[in-house]
């Protein structure tokens, strides 16, 4: 499959404009939000271990921090026992983890980040700079490296002392950090890939066993991030939400992770389970190729947007959980631009720029998609039924996961994608918009997109650069290659007595230090 696509779809790596160089730089905020709240007179209680049901397949588990994670029960597994830089937080959009602050330079080219007081190994071993560094680098050159670390080379990745990390970009950048919230975990200098299996990592929990995708971690008691309240965390691995929601239903496992819709509904009614819904946590869009082929011409890719009923997407393909989108990624950015008119369903309008474009509507066009995601082949089908009202035939064929992300992904004409980093109107601009983007999509280049990305992020006002990021999404919303036409709620079920679940999307989801057990 591509690359770091799933690790993307779990990991949430958004900033918002306001505010970055001013409130990461302090190495304050709070680090997340939790639900479901403790009750009257609760109060956080130690012990207990957590049994925790994550999605993935035994064929395709892997142990490498900096690889391509297919199952999300190793995503889980690698988060908890390795940190990263940044995470998620609530105010500021972006906190410090193994990070404790970081300072850009007045060029803002060169970032410096100083290194948590107490942070070390789980053999006790301290976290240098020159560890920090390794890894980078290590993350850097995997296949995916320029699009996890854009703007970075190799060697502009330099320890300045022991606890301190210094970051060159090739252009100024007043959001970097936020390419430190996704697969920056961090390792000891020179672990070889042999000894990737049992490598010590910084995290709140350390791995006492792994056996083909389930694991059992412990707690860390020297954790530099502050006290953990769990004992131990359990992880087992389902092949199919359903399977891992049974499982909660009959009392099996404690928390299923990331379950969908469909689960979600079965548990409605059962007063002895928790339902949790994370707004803006997936988006399903579709993409048009605009280098060449049918959709090259803006007018056919406008008159796509026309045609689809978001409305009834929402409503079928995600059983109203979730909600309408307005074809801009980045809808959980506090940065996001909500004044843009939402474009509505007009199908006279379609057809006529379609005739404008001379689009050949004689032929068949297939929409390549795969069944990865629940949701996803559903929402290919009804999109293919409502763009025959503008006399648009479209096929859909449905691929299985390795011939799609090798074969599609990147390179078709017209496809489906996901995504679950929606928090950072940077995120995908950076990853998927620009010129030279390393996962560009649909092969778009636009100088007016490219120009007013470079100014936002070399610009340090957060008011002036608020206002060209707004731009970069009037440009996205009527240029791009993307019909993006809801988000998906992620949605987790819990028993009754889980307490201090985060409710942050992407990448927040998976914090759980700081859940504990009522009983």
């Amino acid at each position: 499959m591509g690359v770091t696509r799933r690790q993307l779809l779990w990991a949430g790596t958004g900033i918002g404009a306001a505010g970055i160089l001013t409130a990461c730089g302090s190495g304050s905020g709070d680090s997340k939000s939790t639900t479901p709240e403790a009750g009257a007179g609760e109060q956080p209680r130690p012990g207990g271990t957590l049994r925790v049901g994550a999605l993935g397949k035994a064929a395709s588990v892997t142990r490498d921090p900096h690889g391509t994670q297919s199952n999300e029960s190793d995503y889980l597994i690698i988060s908890l026992v390795y940190d990263t830089l940044a995470v998620p937080g609530d105010t500021s959009n972006t906190v410090p983890r193994l990070a404790a602050s970081w300072k850009p330079s007045d060029d803002l080219k060169t970032w410096r980040f100083t290194l948590a007081d107490g942070a070390a190994f789980h053999d006790g071993t301290p976290v240098t700079a020159e560890d920090v560094v390794w890894s980078l680098k290590r993350l850097r050159n995997t296949p995916a490296g320029s699009a996890r670390l854009p703007g970075i080379r190799p060697e502009s990745i330099k320890a300045e002392d022991a606890k301190t990390v210094v970051l060159e970009s090739d252009y100024p950048n007043a959001e970097l950090p936020l390419l430190t919230r996704l697969t920056t975990f961090v390792l000891k200098k020179d672990t070889p890939d042999t000894a990737l299996a049992t490598a010590p990592g910084t995290g709140p929990f350390k791995l006492d066993w792994y056996r083909d995708g389930n694991a059992r971690l412990v707690r860390n008691d020297h954790w530099y991030g502050g006290k953990v309240l769990l004992d131990a965390i359990e992880v087992k691995i389902f092949e199919s939400p359903q399977a891992m929601s049974n499982a909660l239903l009959a009392g099996q496992i404690d928390l299923a992770s990331n379950t969908g819709a469909v689960a979600a509904r079965t548990a409605e009614a059962r007063k002895d389970v928790q339902v949790l819904r994370r707004p803006n946590d997936m988006a399903m869009p579709l993409v048009m190729r605009t280098a060449d082929g049918p959709f090259a011409d803006p007018r056919v890719r406008e008159a796509m947007r026309l045609v689809v009923d978001r409305e009834a997407m929402v409503k079928q393909v995600l059983s109203g959980y979730g909600g309408v989108a307005n074809d801009i990624l980045g809808t959980g950015d506090p940065a996001f631009a909500k004044d843009i008119p939402l474009r509505g369903r007009d199908i006279a309008r379609a057809r006529q720029l379609l005739s404008d474009a001379k689009f050949d509507t004689s032929q068949t066009y297939d929409l390549l998609t795969t069944e990865d995601i629940a949701g996803l082949a559903e929402s290919a089908t009804l999109f293919a039924t409502q763009a025959r009202e503008a006399g648009v035939k479209i096929n859909v064929v449905k691929q299985d996961s390795k011939a799609f992300w090798d074969g599609t992904w990147q390179k078709g004409t017209l496809y489906t994608t996901y995504w679950g980093t929606n928090d950072s109107v940077v995120f995908f601009a950076s990853k998927t918009m620009l010129s030279d983007a390393g996962q560009n999509e649909a092969g778009w280049k636009n100088p007016a997109f490219d120009e007013a990305y470079r100014k936002a992020m070399a610009t340090k006002d957060a008011t002036e650069r608020g206002a060209l990021l707004h731009r970069l999404q009037e440009i996205e919303y009527a240029e791009s290659g993307y019909l993006l036409w809801g988000m998906a709620d992620g949605i987790d079920l819990a028993g009754k007595a889980v307490r201090g679940l985060p409710k942050l999307p992407g990448y927040g989801r998976v914090q759980l230090e700081k859940t504990w057990l009522a009983r």
